[in-house]
């Protein structure tokens, strides 16, 4: 299973009056990684796009364990939980300084044409993505 990981620099528009990281930014943080994740895959997000396909966010699952604060690193571990070729989920560990797990998530995606939203087979559609998700998946 191939873990990808991205540091990202807690920045004082993150935080909330109670000097934590506001929560949705966690989102964001595991687009960061999830972007990460391709790339070490060798693959482009946006080079899919620009093809017309997207891949929707259609459920969020996320425990907030520890908060994150103003001038902190995070790091984000991002890795496909499972992945049947249409749907992929993404599994996520938000991490602090210390290494205590901040956050735990998972996103599920499916892969659409951008002008219908009429979901695409990747392992059709995006043969090569789909052998290298295939080796790199959570194993059972």
């Amino acid at each position: 299973m191939l873990v990808s990981t991205k540091e990202v620099e807690v920045r004082y528009a993150e935080t909330d009056q109670m000097g934590v990281v506001y929560h949705a930014n966690y989102l964001v943080w595991m687009e960061l990684g999830r972007t990460q994740l391709i790339n070490d895959l060798g693959f482009s997000y946006a080079g899919m796009e620009s093809e017309g396909i997207i891949s929707p966010v259609i459920d969020i699952q996320i425990s907030y364990k520890k908060p994150l604060k103003y001038g902190q690193y995070a790091v984000v571990k991002t890795w496909i939980e499972h992945y049947d070729g249409l749907r992929v989920i993404y599994g996520y560990e938000i991490l602090t300084p210390e290494g205590d797990i901040s956050v735990n998530a998972t996103s599920s995606h499916v892969c659409v044409k951008k002008d219908t939203f009429r979901p695409i087979q990747i392992r059709k559609h995006y043969p090569d993505w789909h052998e290298a998700y295939e080796k790199a998946k959570k194993q059972k």
